[in-house]
C-alpha cells in the first residue's frame, strides 16, 4: 500500500472514533507504554503534543511529569527542536501545536527515549509520517542508540506499506489492543 491510500485510510478511520473511544485507547497504548523496561529506565523522554486526532498524550505527560524529565518538540524551519517541559511555558506553534518556550535546547543524544507519533505503523516497526520529515530529520541526528517507541490505535497498524530509504523505523510499536511489537 502506498503512503497516500495509508493516509487517507487512517484518516477516515480517525473521523469515526468518539471522545470516549480516543479516551479509553490513549489510556490502553500509555498504560502499556508506563509499564515498559524502555519507560522506566529512562531519565529523559522526548514526547510529542498531541493533536485532537493522535492518542491524547497530555493525561500521560502531566501524571509522569513529577517523575521523568519530559521534553517537546518545537518546530524550527524543517527541523525539530528539543525543549524541557514546562506547562507554564507554552504556546500555540506550528501546525497549531503547543510548543514550549524559551532558549534551552536539548540534543538529541541527550534524549534517553522517544515516543514518536504517526499516521501508521506497519509490524516491522516502520512508520509513515504526515509527510514532513520531521522525526526522521531528527531522529537522523543521533549519533548513538536511543530507544524509539511508536503509539497507535489498533487501524494505524499495518501488515506492510511502502516506505522510502529516509524513512527511520522505531523499535516498538504500541498498538491500543495488540500490545507491544518489537522490530526485528
Amino acid at each position: 500500500m502506498d503512503k497516500y491510500s495509508v493516509r487517507r485510510h487512517v484518516s477516515a478511520c480517525k473521523k469515526m472514533l468518539d471522545d470516549s473511544e480516543r479516551n479509553a485507547a490513549a489510556e490502553r497504548v500509555f498504560d502499556t507504554v508506563a509499564g515498559m523496561a524502555a519507560f522506566i529506565l529512562a531519565d529523559k523522554v522526548l514526547m510529542y503534543n498531541s493533536l485532537p486526532d493522535e492518542l491524547s498524550t497530555r493525561r500521560f505527560i502531566e501524571s509522569w511529569a513529577g517523575r521523568k524529565k519530559f521534553y517537546l518538540p518545537r518546530v524550527n524551519g524543517i527541523d525539530l527542536e528539543i525543549l524541557p517541559y514546562d506547562r507554564t511555558r507554552m504556546h500555540l506553534g506550528a501546525f497549531r501545536i503547543e510548543e514550549p518556550d524559551g532558549d534551552d535546547t536539548v540534543d538529541i543524544n541527550d534524549i534517553d527515549l522517544v515516543i514518536v507519533p504517526a499516521v501508521a505503523y506497519s509490524r516491522s516497526c516502520a512508520r509513515v509520517g504526515r509527510g514532513k520529515g520531521y522525526y526522521d530529520r531528527l531522529l537522523s541526528r543521533a549519533r548513538r542508540q536511543l530507544t524509539t517507541i511508536g503509539v497507535c490505535y489498533d487501524f494505524q497498524l499495518f501488515d506492510d506499506f511502502e516506505t522510502e530509504e529516509h524513512d527511520i523505523p522505531v523499535d516498538f510499536v504500541v498498538a491500543d489492543r495488540h500490545g507491544i511489537i518489537r522490530r526485528k
